[in-house]
């Protein structure tokens, strides 16, 4: 920044700081994937999704008759991924009972886990000493360093005998 000549722009110098600290940290770190919630959703969701929502924004900026009857998509979409998610519980279903069948325990008691528990979200909330709650992860990763620290460095102990075993 001390090097930059008066006549370049100082808004296109901040965009390429911006773009180089972007592909340093892509390069780096690499991308977060978020998980899918929703296995059953995919692209051709993602058109009706947005079919719909263009046809609401459609009949919000113009209240005309042709709009409202651009609206009647919405029951469809609503009917389309109401299908799509029956279509993917049911095959759900029958690859718990094709483990069932084949006698495959785990992979079955795995699935079985699934349909009773649902989605879980991760809490990232840990409780100090005091009992109050704690969110930054930085102060959670201290927190779990002195719980095991405080864990495994007893003090106090002056000798830890081994007890006698007797045999016959």
């Amino acid at each position: 920044m001390e090097n930059l000549n008066d006549d370049e722009d100082i808004n296109r110098t901040w965009e390429n700081i911006k773009e180089n600290i972007k592909t340093s940290a892509k390069e780096s770190l690499g991308l977060h994937e978020l998980k899918q919630h929703k296995p059953w959703f995919d692209e051709e969701c993602l058109g009706f999704l947005d079919q719909r929502k263009r046809a609401k924004m459609q009949w919000i900026q113009d209240p005309s008759q042709s709009n409202v009857d651009n609206l009647n998509i919405r029951p469809e979409v609503s009917r389309h991924f109401r299908n799509k998610k029956k279509a993917y519980l049911r095959a759900k279903i029958e690859k718990l009972e094709t483990n069932s069948n084949i006698k495959n325990i785990r992979d079955l008691c795995r699935g079985i886990n699934d349909f009773k528990k649902g989605y879980q979200p991760r809490y990232n909330i840990v409780k100090d000493e005091k009992g109050d709650l704690v969110a930054d992860s930085h102060n959670i990763v201290a927190r779990w360093r002195n719980y095991f620290f405080q864990l495994f460095n007893v003090h106090g102990v002056k000798d830890v005998g081994q007890a006698e075993i007797h045999t016959a």
